[in-house]
């Protein structure tokens, strides 16, 4: 399934020179600006390009219920291997649709896409947005990365705007919560943007008055 998916060009034969680069980078450190955002119960997570397992393992060791979305099969297998003490559900489904997550039926607290968003073109984010709204629980937090900067022989990456990003989650009922920036941690040309956005609670009943 991996190799048929144009996104994941490039991932399958660097799985573990790329694990041991997304490794060597804390989880509190890359998510740093958004960390207080994070819910501080035991929740569902959804970790759609989970990579190596760091988020979802980092996750998973503060008590949250995590479901790992990997397509590249080498990065799947890193990820079991380096964190198999970690109760980490792992998925090989991919965006625009995410077609096994959503037969599942569960809505997630807090779903990260994490450098997963430049992989999409122009006509598969849409409907990305929509698949990854439809998951995301009343109350719950979606933390998105785009990646500015040039493209890595081999891959299958475009620019992506903020603001379009923002106007689509916007469409989909999602409010923005943080909106920054950040430099890269491996590379000097790229930098990311840092949205985090949230679906609002259902408003409470009106009492019946008689």
């Amino acid at each position: 399934m991996s190799a048929m998916i144009a996104g994941t060009a490039g991932y399958q034969d660097e799985s573990e020179a790329l694990a041991q680069r997304f490794e060597s980078v804390a989880f509190e450190a890359v998510h740093r600006e958004v960390l207080p955002l994070f819910p501080d119960r035991p929740c569902r997570v959804l970790d759609i390009g989970a990579g190596s397992g760091r988020d979802a393992a980092a996750l998973a060791g503060r008590g949250h219920r995590v479901v790992a979305v990997e397509p590249t099969a080498g990065l799947r297998e890193e990820g079991r291997r380096r964190h198999g003490a970690q109760p980490i559900e792992w998925v090989d489904d991919h965006l625009p649709a995410l077609a096994q997550v959503r037969a599942g039926g569960t809505r997630f607290d807090l779903i990260l896409c994490i450098a997963v968003w430049m992989h999409l073109d122009g006509a598969e984010r849409p409907q990305a947005m929509a698949a990854v709204s439809a998951l995301l629980a009343p109350g719950g937090l979606l933390v998105l990365t785009l990646r500015h900067g040039p493209v890595p022989a081999g891959r299958r990456m475009f620019q992506v705007d903020a603001d379009e990003t923002v106007a689509l989650a916007a469409a989909n009922g999602l409010a923005l919560r943080h909106r920054g920036a950040r430099a890269s941690l491996f590379h000097d040309s790229v930098r990311w943007s840092v949205l985090a956005f949230s679906r609002s609670l259902p408003a409470p009943s009106s009492p019946a008055r008689g």
